[in-house]
């Protein structure tokens, strides 16, 4: 068998859909790596990621758009991954989206046996079909630390009675997504609680934070009540999770006017001594929430 019959067995492999057939193909100890595995992965590491990309994309698939020899026992593919994103991908929720990503595998053969897959595709790609943010930007300028930032909005628009703060500091990449992971659960439980008016997560560098918006001063204490954050809790106080942390509840001593401005006229109102109409006489927008 030469090569690039391998390498079609290899491919054929990936469009069954079986992790353990692509695990079969390799040699013993042969790696995969990609952009997305760029520390390479061996074994039954091949399989659990081949596994993953199946479950958040049921119907992935390879069309080969050319492989061929490029040296003794080296073959060069290009390709073309198609799937629908229907299931988690990386902990994220799936967005439903279709993707057309291309991308090139250059693949050693050792005998009938694969020894190393090195495959590149650009993760930008992937991510923009996706329909998902790509930013590019420093981690820190002077002072200054970048990182993003997620909010969740209940459609409470009651004041806030009070503010609970989270701050953590993490160690490593690592645990910025065993936080992330957390905090993905976390805020499903949360959205079914009384009282919570909306959520904000930030990053910035190693430094995690949550601040969340309450009625009142009293209904913080749910989230000590069992479930993720629990065990999250447990988590921090156990023998390896962060470097520290905090937490806190805040209540605010003067909340100012919730202004919003008139379509008709362009002045800026106060919408709650303004009962929602405007001097002008026509009715102001709904108004943004508190927080």
């Amino acid at each position: 068998m030469d090569a690039v019959d391998v390498t079609q067995g290899y491919f054929d492999a990936w469009n069954r859909r079986d992790a353990d057939a692509i695990v079969a193909t390799f040699a013993d100890g042969g790696t995969y790596s990609d952009p997305n595995a760029p520390d390479g992965l061996t074994g039954q590491a091949i399989a659990e990621y081949a596994g993953g990309l199946f479950a958040a994309f049921p119907d992935l698939s390879f069309d080969i758009i050319s492989h061929a020899s490029a040296g003794e026992g080296m073959v060069a593919a290009q390709w073309m991954m198609r799937g629908t994103n229907t299931g988690s991908l990386r902990g994220n929720p799936p967005t439903g989206s279709a993707i057309a990503l291309p991308g090139a595998d250059f693949i050693a053969v050792e005998g009938d046996r694969i020894r190393s897959v090195q495959g590149y595709f650009d993760q930008g790609t992937m991510m923009r079909q996706l329909g998902l943010q790509v930013m590019v930007q420093p981690y820190s300028v002077g002072p200054v630390t970048f990182g993003d930032s997620v909010y969740m909005q209940l459609g409470n628009r009651t004041k806030p009675g009070a503010f609970s703060i989270t701050a953590l500091q993490v160690r490593s990449e690592d645990e910025v997504e065993e936080v992330r992971s957390y905090s993905q659960q976390i805020l499903q439980e949360m959205a079914r609680m009384p009282g919570v008016i909306s959520v904000l997560l930030a990053r910035a560098g190693h430094r995690m934070l949550t601040v969340t918006a309450w009625e009142d001063a009293e209904s913080p204490g749910q989230m000590f009540r069992g479930g993720t954050h629990s065990e999250a809790m447990r988590q921090f106080f156990g023998s390896d999770f962060t470097a520290g942390g905090v937490t806190s509840v805040w209540k605010p001593e003067r909340i100012n006017a919730l202004w919003v401005r008139c379509e008709s006229c362009g002045s800026m109102e106060d919408h709650d001594l303004s009962n929602g109409t405007c001097q002008c006489g026509q009715p102001l927008p709904e108004p943004p929430p508190y927080w």
